[in-house]
């Protein structure tokens, strides 16, 4: 990865440290943000340059218990240097902000489902692209992968930002595309952009002023490397030429990476997501459909359903045409999936609990322990 930061104290404000990480920076460690990871080991970038990193006994033994303590892409961490001169990735500094997707996890050995584990995509990211590709006149984008995207991305802590790509290959259907896009994103910016034209790249610049670092979220083929790509004003990521006949590109970017631009601000590029599944959901999901919830606030009953229900004033909204049915279904599944997922986490939760008890009373019944 080239990059344009020299190897100075300049380069951890560049990167966007500050005096919050600063406090919570372990006394004799040494600060350097995350770029890179792979199994057990990580690429960062300090003071000191740009170098791979191992993970501390501490650092697996907590990603062991909970994915979520892996170190990812955008983390903040403390490097402990060894008496032979390499570093140690020895602790992670408090995350700002993360965006994590659930759903990514296995079935462990107690037997419950590893769905209730979430996986961080990006940590302490300022913006949230949500790419969605523009293919044909005929075609409309994926509503449900945007509003998911979205609950995703309220939930991280980021500002969303909706980025339909690929603008050249739609024509006149843009202008429907986009007020279908700005149905299912209130409150979110949302612009066509062409990488390859040059069409919005500036205004996707915008939001990366200064030391802003943004991550590009989307399904393969998305043109997320070509945007990074345009942003950075060089081939930092490889691409593929999309394949004939349906204007798809084929799925290249295998990593997150974080890139510093030129001009200022970081982005993050990532792989293709094929599943997104809600995970430790908050107020993400009713921020994405706040069009609906204003409408609940209207019906007769508190606790409508949106049913059948007499005086609901979302379903005389569907009937009147201002608010989609498809709009409905989607926020029925939506907080389905939020429920069942906040279900499986407190079942893990009690698990580990019964767990560290059982582990306590097996050192109490020890022969020769203290009995109170």
């Amino acid at each position: 990865m080239s990059s344009p930061i020299g190897s100075d104290s300049s380069v951890l404000f560049s990167l966007g440290w500050n005096d919050a990480f600063a406090a919570e920076l372990p006394t004799g460690l040494i600060p350097a943000r995350v770029t890179r990871v792979d199994r057990g080991a990580a690429e960062v970038l300090s003071a000191d340059g740009h170098f791979p990193v191992h993970y501390s006994a501490h650092v697996r033994r907590a990603a062991a218990a909970d994915p979520v303590d892996l170190p990812c892409v955008g983390d903040w961490a403390a490097l402990r240097r060894l008496p032979e001169g390499r570093f140690e990735l020895e602790a992670l500094l408090p995350r700002r902000t993360a965006f994590v997707r659930g759903g990514v996890g296995r079935v462990s050995r107690g037997g419950l489902s590893g769905d209730s584990q979430g996986q961080v995509l990006a940590a302490n990211v300022d913006v949230v692209f949500v790419a969605e590709p523009a293919l044909h006149a005929t075609d409309t984008a994926d509503l449900g992968r945007i509003e998911r995207l979205l609950a995703l991305a309220w939930e991280s802590g980021g500002l969303p930002v909706v980025l339909i790509t690929k603008s050249d290959l739609i024509g006149e259907g843009l202008d429907f595309l986009m007020e279908e896009v700005a149905t299912v994103a209130p409150g979110v910016d949302a612009h066509a952009i062409c990488s390859i034209t040059g069409e919005g790249v500036e205004i996707v610049r915008g939001y990366l002023k200064g030391t802003r670092t943004a991550v590009v979220l989307g399904a393969s083929g998305a043109g997320k490397s070509t945007l990074v790509n345009a942003l950075a004003g060089e081939a930092v990521m490889e691409i593929q030429q999309v394949r004939a006949g349906d204007g798809r590109g084929r799925h290249t970017t295998v990593h997150r990476e974080l890139i510093p631009l030129e001009g200022g601000g970081l982005i993050i590029d990532t792989p293709g997501i094929r599943r997104i599944g809600l995970y430790d959901m908050g107020e993400g999901v009713d921020m994405v459909f706040s069009d609906l919830e204003a409408l609940a606030d209207r019906c007769r009953f508190a606790d409508c359903g949106h049913d059948s229900e007499p005086g609901c004033a979302v379903l005389a909204a569907i009937e009147d045409g201002t608010l989609p049915e498809r709009r409905l279904e989607s926020w029925r599944k939506l907080q389905r999936e939020a429920a069942w997922m906040a279900s499986r986490s407190d079942a893990r939760l009690r698990k580990e609990l019964q767990n560290k008890w059982k582990i306590i009373h097996k050192e109490m019944r020890k022969p020769g322990r203290s009995r109170p």
